[in-house]
Order: C-alpha cells, then structure tokens, then sequence
C-alpha cells in the first residue's frame, strides 16, 4: 500500500515498522551504482561481440540485398575483379567426372610368365613321375590324383586314361609351353581389370615404354583358353584341348597387371587439375542486369562479388577496416541494448536478477551460435532455433516479453550479412512471435507438441506467403515447410524438458510447476488432510476465496490458490492447538499460559517453513507460509496475558515473525485466511453481514499496516472484497437455525484470535 493511504489510517495502537527484503535494500543502494550496471553492461558488450565474431563478415556498403525471384531496378557494375566459384555440388560432379575418364595404368609383368611355365612343369613333370616304369597301378592311379588334387584338377578315370600314353602327356606339354611362351608372353590382362572406369584407352608400362592403347587390344584370360587349342596337333585325341584349358585355368597369373596404386594417383590429379572457378570477371563487368528476374546463377554471382568486396576490404590497410567491425558491433549492441533498456524500465525483476540476465545471454548466444553454423552450410533460415528462447521466456516470464525477446534476436540476426534476405527476416519473425504468444494456451508440459504445432503453422504460413512472393517453386516451399516442422517441434520439447533446469537456475517457478504442487494428492497435502483435516478443509476455502480474489485483479489466480494450499501445513505439528481441528468444547490452550499459546501459535510458521524446505518447495511458495499472517499481534492471547498484571507483556512474544506480504497473492491469502476464518463464527451469515465482517477485517489489516509492503491499490482491495462477499455468500447461503444455540470456542485463526 502507499504511502499516502498509509497517512489516512484510522486510529489504532502505533505498529513497528518492519524492514523490507534484502533485495528492496539493494534496490535504493546498487541499483544506481556503476558496481550494479557494470555486469550488465558488459554482458551487453560480451554478446554484440560474440555476435560479429561468429558472423565476421561485415555488410558491404550499397550492394542491394537480393533474393531468388526478385528484379532489381538497376544494373549492378562491378568495381573489382571477381571470381564466381563453381558451387559444392558442381564441383563434385566435374571432379568424379575427371577422375572416371583419367586412363588406367597396367604394367607388363614378365615373372608372371616364368612363374606360369615353372607351374606347368612342376605339374606335367608330377604326371610323368607318377606313370613311371616299375610302379603298380594302385600306387601310379595314387600319385596321379595327388598330382592334379594339388593343381585343382578333376582326378576322373577318364583323365587317367587320357594321360597314360607317353604321346598325349608330350603333346600336352608342347601345347601348353606354346601357349604360355607365345600367348601369355604377348601380354594377357584379367577381364575384371579391364573394366575399370569408362576410358575405352589404357597406359601400358612395358620395358620401359609407355603408350596408350586400346582397351579391346589386350587378351584377356578367356580369350588366352579359348585359342589355345591350336598349338595341338590335328591328331591330338578329344578331350586334351579341354585339359589344356583347365590346367591354364589352374596355373594362370596375368602377364598384364592392373597398377591400381598408380591409377589412383592420376585419378586424384585429375580431381586437382578441375578448375574450382566457373568465370573471371573484371571491373565494369555487369553483375546483375535490371529489371530482368534473379536466378540461383546470378545469386551465386552476387556473392561471389560480395565476398570479394569484403575480402579487399579485409586486406586494405587503414582504418577502413576497424570502423566496420566497429560499427558493426555498435549496431550489435543498439539492438540488444533495446531489449536491457526494455527489462530496466518494465522489467526491473528480471533486470536486478544477474542470473535471469545470464541465462537470456546464453539463450542470445545460443541462438546466434547455431544461426552462424546454419548459414555457413547453406542451410534453410527454417532451421534456426529462434522459437526456443522465445519459449523458455514466455514460460518462465510471460509473452509479451518472450515476443519482444524474440523480435530483438530476429532483428539481430537480419542484419548479419548472411541473413538479410527477406525469407529470413520473415522466418524468425513468425517462429519467435508464435513461440512467444503460443504459452498461455498450455497448462502442462505434456502440451509441448500443441507449442511445436503452433510453431510449425507459422513457419509453414510464412514459408508459403515468402514462397509466393518471391516465386519459389513447391519443392522449395515445401522444403521450408519441413524443415520448420521439425524445428518447432525440436524447440518445444526440448524447452519443455529443459524448464525444470531453467527454473531451478532462475529460482523462478512456473504455472506448469504450480499445477504439479497443486495436485492435492501430493505427499505434504496428503499428510496435512489425514493429520490435520480442519486445517486442510480451510485451505480448500481460503484457496477458493484468494483463487477468485487474485482473478479479479489480474493476479496469478493458480498461484494464490496452491500458495493457500500450503499456507498452514505447520500446523500439522501440533494440530490439536488449532480449533478447526479440535473437537467443540475441547481447547487444550485452557490449561496453557497465554505466552506459550502463542509460542505454539507462532510456531506453526516456522514449522511450515521447515516442512516446506524438507519438501523442497520454491521459494514462491514459501513465501504464503511466512507472509499469511504478516507482523500482526496474536489479539486473544496478548489481552489474555494482559488481564490482571500491572507491567504489560512485551508485544514481540505474541506477534507473528513476518515478513508482511510483499506480493499481490500473499496479500490476497492474508485477508483470505482471516476472512474464512471469521465467517465461520457468523451467527447470521447474510450476504450484509458478511459484506460488514469483510470489510471489518480488510480495513483492519490496512489500519496496522499489514498490507503496505503489497502492491494493491485501493481498486485492488475494493475487488477483493467483492469477491470474498460473493464466495462467501455461495458457501453459507442458508444455515439452520436451533433453538438453543451454542457459543462458538475461540477460534486459533480468526483475526483476533490464536492464530
């Protein structure tokens, strides 16, 4: 509450003052201090340097930005000479094209001629031996087998027959050294070796000499049995010339090989020897021609061209060179500098909290850094990440930050030279405004499909609308499409799944973490309905009062109601001191002294405390528990401790610890509890009296002071009363009246009372 309505106070006892957080404490100290901004500051500097470093090429000045499809309205002249470099895919195909028609290279191999005689010997002397004079059948039929076994030779009875004549086995071996002396010595190649690559000519390496000659003059293995059958004579019996071709089969090693080592070293010079440029062009040459439709070939040319005005003007001397990487860092900086000057006047939270800063520097950063990778490899702009810092912002903050967030980064990534086509720009803008506008319909993280759904629908929108107007075709389209898919559904999930991370480093807690603590079937709720079950039946209450309340003021209504929730979990350490749960007529606090009563009553926010670090609770809803009750005095027990005494009770021993409520929501569950707890002892709970009590405890809480470290306005406090009137009127409609009506106990949670 401000100060002025502070001034306007009824009259009541004077209270104490008590100091705000630590964090309102560094507000009026560092928080106009250079040893505050400084960090900022220099993260701010850190990210726009980041930024020229991974996208190092500065923007050439006067050359148009040009997109497939576009018209320019003048010629473009070039100033430099230039190269166009034939592109990746070019290149690889003239490459695999002169390494396929470079000639293969085979060698002459003259031990493979002596080495195919001296195998024919050995075999046919073998064959000899085993028919020599003295041998019985048995052992000749023996050594015979043995002989062609070892050369691979069918041992049938019939080749036996056809090599016992002394006159077959001589003919034999006079064909068989005709054909290896007169054919193999020519030159014989294996067929397999000659069908290496397209050249119809090979290198020949022979004595020294190398020619090219034809592929189909060579002979091959098939071609060297096939014509053997000639060096027998007419009278040779049938079936020898087909022994002849299997024993060449069986011993045959080509006398021309093929020199695959060699072939491979003139293969990869003929991939060196492809010229990498397409065309030279030289100053005055026209670049572009107006009013003629941009191709993918004139694209390359623009770049070509743009690449080498930036390379001259990395290589010129002077101070050229300095002032563009430093205007480019300074427009880095304007950019992001747009956003910090943004959090400090709107968002001064998010600005005081080094750690919000630092992860919105990583998200920059990140972003950037798989922009840089993206563009270098000629990628789609569909698949920069820009959805997923603008959807780890709208968690964790809200949307219209996230939009805004998402806008910088896509102003920032525009104006980097490889990303200033219009598809780009458009690209990021209605990625990062979906992500950003797309949260607020998702209550869980299970929803994260519906955010990459959301995701997909604009990139495939702002894909189309760029494809037609720059006449992309459907492939091209469709191509964006897809691959903006699957970047909006990337981003969503892994955000999604990142956001317990985000929100621990952060220390903020999300409305998908609240509706997780929420779930009444929780350990700690579990434990508070079986251990205290009047407790737990009046924060169901109070959570429905403060649930509207926050409603209708625009505050987080899920946070105000599982805030109540857990508001007096402390009381399950000793729940029977609290009379909505202790049986009627049955107070334990009779038998007490009115100091320890409200030791007891106290404790229960300190026990909350601890219960609720034992269950790792964040520290937003921490705050419900220590705030609920403020600094107000414990009325019952002071008067109590006051009746018959001369020296007054020090008032610290029966007051609540605090802090006052320093938030909307735990403003709303102070009056809340307070509220719910006296309308339960309403004789005649009219929608009057009702309204009469609310507002008794309402201005009561302003007139101590409760309610001026919150930021409700009296448009605010005027809302929540008329919600609580209306609740409340729902809850005791009608009630019964007795005949002999009971006197309510005192209870511990009324205003005045023990709680």
């Amino acid at each position: 509450m401000s100060d002025a309505r502070n001034e306007r106070r009824g009259p009541g006892p004077a209270q104490p003052r008590w100091p705000r957080p630590a964090l309102a404490e560094t507000e009026a100290g560092e928080a106009t201090g250079f040893r505050f901004h400084g960090p900022r500051i220099l993260l701010l500097l850190i990210l726009s340097v980041a930024t020229y470093l991974l996208f190092p090429a500065a923007a050439v000045p006067d050359l148009p930005a040009a997109e497939q499809g576009m018209v320019p309205t003048e010629d473009l002249i070039a100033e430099v000479d230039f190269a166009v470099p034939k592109n990746e895919a070019e290149l690889r195909r003239e490459q695999q094209a002169a390494a396929a028609a470079a000639t293969p290279i085979f060698r002459y191999d003259s031990i493979a001629v002596d080495s195919v005689r001296a195998r024919v010997d050995y075999l046919l002397d073998r064959i000899d031996a085993a028919f020599g004079p003295g041998l019985a059948e048995a052992e000749s039929a023996a050594r015979l087998e043995a002989a062609l076994a070892a050369a691979s030779l069918p041992a049938r009875p019939d080749v036996a027959a056809l090599l016992r004549p002394a006159a077959n086995r001589s003919m034999l071996r006079a064909a068989l050294r005709a054909t290896v002396d007169q054919d193999l010595a020519a030159g014989v190649a294996r067929s397999v070796d000659l069908e290496t690559g397209p050249a119809i000519q090979i290198r020949l390496i022979r004595n020294g000499s190398d020619r090219l000659v034809g592929r189909d003059s060579l002979a091959t293995e098939t071609q060297l049995r096939a014509g053997s059958s000639r060096h027998l004579p007419a009278r040779a019996p049938a079936g020898l010339a087909e022994l002849q071709r299997l024993v060449l089969t069986s011993t045959f090693r080509p006398s021309i090989r093929y020199d695959r080592t060699a072939t491979d070293a003139s293969r990869n010079s003929a991939r060196q020897a492809v010229q990498t440029i397409r065309i030279d062009y030289v100053a005055g040459e026209r670049v572009l021609t107006a009013h003629e439709r941009i191709e993918e070939d004139d694209l390359e040319r623009l770049h070509a061209y743009e690449a080498r005005l930036i390379e001259v003007g990395r290589l010129t001397a002077g101070s050229g060179r300095w002032l563009r990487i430093l205007a480019t860092i300074v427009l880095n900086t304007l950019v992001l500098a747009i956003f910090g000057l943004l959090l400090k006047l709107y968002r001064p939270q998010i600005y005081r909290s080094p750690r919000a800063l630092l992860l919105l520097g990583f998200l920059v950063f990140a972003v950037t850094s798989a922009a840089s990778v993206i563009s270098a490899a000629g990628l789609s702009p569909a698949l920069i990440p820009i959805a997923f810092p603008a959807l780890v912002a709208a968690m964790l903050w809200e949307g219209r930050l996230a939009l805004i967030f998402a806008l910088v980064i896509a102003i920032l990534l525009s104006i980097q030279p490889p990303l200033g086509e219009l598809s780009s720009r458009v690209l990021l803008v209605a990625a990062g405004a979906a992500a950003g506008l797309s949260v607020r319909a998702v209550h869980s993280r299970a929803h994260g499909l519906i955010l990459g759904g959301v995701v997909s629908a604009a990139y495939f929108v702002g894909a189309v609308s760029v494809g037609l107007l720059l006449a992309w075709d459907w492939s091209t389209m469709a191509s964006h499409t897809l691959y903006g898919t699957a970047n909006g559904l990337a981003a969503a999930l892994i955000a999604v799944g990142l956001m317990p991370v985000f929100e621990a480093w952060t220390g903020i807690t999300t409305d998908q973490t609240l509706l997780e603590l929420g779930d009444l079937n929780r350990p700690l709720l579990k434990r508070l309905s079986l251990e205290a079950s009047g407790t737990y039946a009046h924060s169901i209450n109070v959570a429905n009062l403060a649930e509207a309340a926050a409603r209708a003021i625009g505050a987080n209504p899920l946070l105000a109601r599982v805030g109540a929730y857990y508001h007096d979990i402390g009381k399950m350490a000793e729940p029977q001191y609290f009379v909505e749960n202790q049986t009627r007529g049955r107070n334990p606090h009779d038998a007490l002294p009115a100091n320890e009563s409200a030791a007891i009553v106290r404790r229960h926010v300190t026990e909350g405390l601890r219960l609720a670090d034992e269950a790792k609770l964040p520290a937003r809803l921490k705050a419900f528990i220590s705030e609920h009750h403020g600094t107000q005095l414990i009325g019952f027990f002071f008067e109590k401790a006051r009746e018959g005494v001369e020296i007054e009770p020090d008032d610290a021993q029966y007051r609540y610890p605090g802090p006052r409520p320093t938030g909307r929501e735990t403003a709303i569950l102070m009056l809340a509890d307070s509220v719910e707890s006296a309308a339960k002892v309403l004789e005649e709970p009219t929608p009057e009296a009702i309204r009469a009590l609310v507002d008794r405890i309402v201005q009561g809480k302003q007139d101590r002071g409760e309610l001026d470290d919150s930021p409700l306005t009296l448009r605010d406090l005027a809302l929540v009363k008329r919600q609580f009137v209306s609740v409340l009127a729902g809850l005791y409609h009608h009630r019964l009246d007795y005949p002999a009506a009971v006197t309510a106990p005192v209870r511990a949670d009324t205003e005045d009372g023990q709680g």
